[in-house]
């Protein structure tokens, strides 16, 4: 496999993923760029991966976690498009102000714990696969995916 063949077959799943966790497009694509351009230069040593595609997420990640982008980051509005598809709710405004309070919890937590959650619950990826991707052990996970979702519960109970 090249790298244009490989950039063409998983580069739209790779900006969906960075998406969800930025929450940002344009983020997303700053964030993809500079991981594609890291995985063409190392194109190699991608390559003699047992599965590159998670050789390159856990690149993505490892990005995402290690921006330097300090306050910057943290400023960024955060909310999805909506999801087509799905039948359109009773009441857009409310559905929107939901959509927003889920992106503004997910703004508040730590990059590792926001990643551990996208992985498991948007990527479905098992517990070792995760592990994998952060670099960690699976034990790991589960207590950055307990915390996480501890954190989001108890913002949910005070909003």
């Amino acid at each position: 496999m090249t790298y244009e063949e490989f950039a063409d077959s998983r580069l739209t799943a790779l900006l969906r993923y960075a998406v969800m966790l930025t929450g940002d497009p344009h983020l997303a694509q700053d964030l993809v760029q500079e991981t594609m351009v890291r995985v063409q230069l190392n194109w190699r040593r991608v390559v003699r991966a047992d599965v590159p595609e998670r050789y390159v997420r856990r690149m993505l990640t490892n990005q995402y976690v290690d921006w330097q982008r300090g306050s910057w980051m943290r400023r960024v509005w955060l909310r999805a498009d909506p999801d087509e598809g799905l039948p359109a709710p009773a009441d857009h405004a409310e559905a929107a102000a939901d959509r927003d309070q889920i992106w503004s919890w997910l703004a508040r937590l730590p990059r590792r714990q926001r990643a551990a959650l996208v992985l498991r619950y948007y990527e479905d990826l098992p517990d070792a696969e995760i592990a994998e991707v952060l670099g960690c052990a699976v034990g790991t996970v589960r207590s950055a995916i307990s915390r996480a979702l501890a954190t989001i519960r108890a913002e949910f109970v005070e909003a």
